[in-house]
């Protein structure tokens, strides 16, 4: 996988006068936790709280370059992807994974070899019963995003638009 050659801060210069809502910019509250900051793709969606049966069902399909992107409610009281999902979401051609919550295993995050930004670190695992949505346009620190969207992430940030950007 070659690295994008973006940078979020052109994206934004670029995109300063869009009023309508097509780009928006996620607050500067996620932290790098996997082998590369930067990353681009496609938006898959899941909301789970606390719980990531539905997230593992994702990463276990193929990704085809897509970032999926999990409303974990901003929970830190456990992680909802580890290692584990972490290396299965690079084996399927994920290209990042930005999680509204928690996660754990760095050192597994780390050699997994795909991009993950989240909250922080918390070594406690998450409920598995089977509860979440895939699929939905979910809210990520008060920023809709949406099935189908583009997320752009880099060291300074992350955006996200309706539609590719170049």
């Amino acid at each position: 996988m070659t690295t994008p050659t973006f940078a979020t801060c052109d994206l934004c210069d670029a995109h300063e006068a869009d009023t309508s809502g097509a780009f928006r910019v996620l607050p500067p509250v996620f932290r790098d936790f996997g082998a590369t900051g930067r990353f681009s793709g496609q938006v898959a969606t899941v909301r789970s709280l606390e719980d990531n049966s539905r997230i593992r069902e994702a990463v276990a399909t193929p990704g085809d370059g897509r970032v999926l992107v999990v409303e974990g409610g901003g929970s830190l009281r456990c992680a909802l992807v580890g290692g584990n999902l972490a290396a299965l979401a690079a084996k399927n051609g994920w290209a990042g994974i930005v999680v509204d919550g928690a996660v754990r295993d760095l050192a597994e995050l780390t050699a997994a070899g795909i991009a993950v930004k989240a909250l922080a670190l918390m070594p406690m695992r998450s409920v598995k019963r089977g509860e979440g949505q895939a699929g939905l346009p979910v809210v990520i620190q008060g920023v809709t995003v949406r099935p189908g969207d583009w997320l752009y992430a880099d060291e300074d940030g992350i955006v996200v638009s309706d539609r590719p950007l170049t």
